[in-house]
């Protein structure tokens, strides 16, 4: 049996992974930092020559890269941020006119949705209207296609099976737009769309084993260069990060709440089992013991819903306290004096090399996400739950 098998059948007593003097985190430093960052990252949004790959996603304004970072910022701007931000959130989202990207059909071109159903409410049908049109569209497309995913050579995206949630990063950008789609309408038919995709997605590229995801179907099969299952690191990250952002769009008397919640758990004890000795996880999650580069993005995800579980009482504090706590601490350690956040691994869609410079948009809010659950974060209180 190898290591990561022994640790997943020894989850329950993960409190070995605790130790009982673990550094204090103070909200004035967490919060300062947050801000720094922030800062830093508005003043650097119209020109993205400090992005070394990938920069005209980067500058798509209704895009992935971008959504990820303002999803971050607006819940900084509910929490640490103290409604400081909320003038250049309704700004982006009037830039874009409320508009989702080009293929709206797309989970990347959705993501940015989170952030205009967060600053709408159900009075507001001008702002609503092109999102729940294009989500009403979707839903009378009623796509099935296979999500096994196959080169699209139509070159409308990556793979034909993209009008579907077939790659784990799509369980972060479209679900909790979708939940909140219909939180705000009282429509449950987009919510019923989300859960019955997010299993249908779960159900293909969860490893019932590892209890983590493939990135897509590509992987199944394929072998990292020490012989291990390639499970990337920011591909689970969206994942484990989005989960929270839906169960809060849910009903607390969902019947599909149980259900999620167990399935976090999983993650998050496997998570937890697979943390490096610095206190981040690698671009490649079983390769931690061979090549523990310190990759933030995905490490600010994973801190970001470990956090989120224990400071509801959804994970035991005693289990993930010093995870969380080395994990932030280790994260933070890349954030310059400038505000921008080193180690992030650039586009892609598999673990790859990061440089000490590497920077990204969505590293920026996946940070301000990780953040907002560490202002209030207390190890000592939340010990006692």
């Amino acid at each position: 049996m190898n290591k990561f098998l022994k640790l997943v059948l020894a989850s329950a007593v993960l409190s070995l992974l605790s130790c009982s003097q673990t550094p204090s985190i103070t909200a004035q430093q967490v919060q300062s930092h947050a801000d720094r960052l922030a800062r830093w990252q508005l003043e650097h949004m119209g020109d993205f020559e400090y992005v070394r790959t990938f920069r005209d996603h980067t500058a798509q304004p209704d895009g992935w890269v971008q959504a990820a970072f303002y999803i971050g910022l607006n819940r900084w701007n509910d929490t640490g941020g103290e409604g400081r931000y909320l003038s250049a959130l309704q700004q982006k989202a009037e830039a874009n006119r409320w508009q989702l990207g080009p293929l709206y059909w797309h989970a990347d071109d959705q993501a940015i949705a989170q952030l205009y159903l967060a600053l709408i409410d159900s009075a507001d049908s001008q702002a609503l209207a092109p999102t729940q049109t294009k989500f009403d569209d979707i839903l009378a497309y009623g796509a099935d296609n296979s999500l096994e995913f196959i080169r699209d050579d139509t070159g409308q995206s990556e793979g034909t099976c993209q009008r579907r949630w077939c790659w784990s990063d799509a369980l972060f950008m479209a679900p909790p737009a979708w939940a909140a789609m219909s939180r705000i309408s009282g429509d449950e038919q987009y919510l019923n769309y989300a859960l019955t995709e997010f299993w249908a997605t779960t159900n293909y590229l969860f490893d019932p084993t590892y209890h983590l995801y493939y990135r897509d179907s590509r992987f199944f099969d394929r072998a990292s260069e020490h012989d291990n299952k390639v499970f990337w690191s920011r591909g689970n990250g969206w994942v484990f990060a989005g989960l929270p952002l839906l169960l809060e769009q849910l009903p607390d008397n969902h019947p599909e709440r149980p259900k999620l919640i167990a399935h976090y758990r999983k993650m998050a004890y496997a998570f937890g089992a697979l943390q490096t000795a610095e206190g981040l996880w690698a671009p490649s999650l079983l390769d931690n013991d061979y090549d523990p580069l310190p990759e933030t993005s995905g490490s600010s995800f994973v801190v970001f819903g470990l956090a989120w579980g224990v400071n509801r009482g959804l994970l035991p504090a005693a289990d993930f306290n010093d995870v969380i706590v080395s994990g932030w601490q280790a994260i933070d350690k890349r954030l310059t004096q400038e505000g921008w956040l080193g180690w992030v691994q650039q586009v892609g869609y598999a673990p790859d090399k990061v440089h000490a410079d590497d920077t990204q948009l969505y590293g920026s809010g996946a940070y301000l996400l990780a953040a907002s659950e560490m202002l209030d974060y207390d190890a000592g209180k939340a010990s006692a739950k």
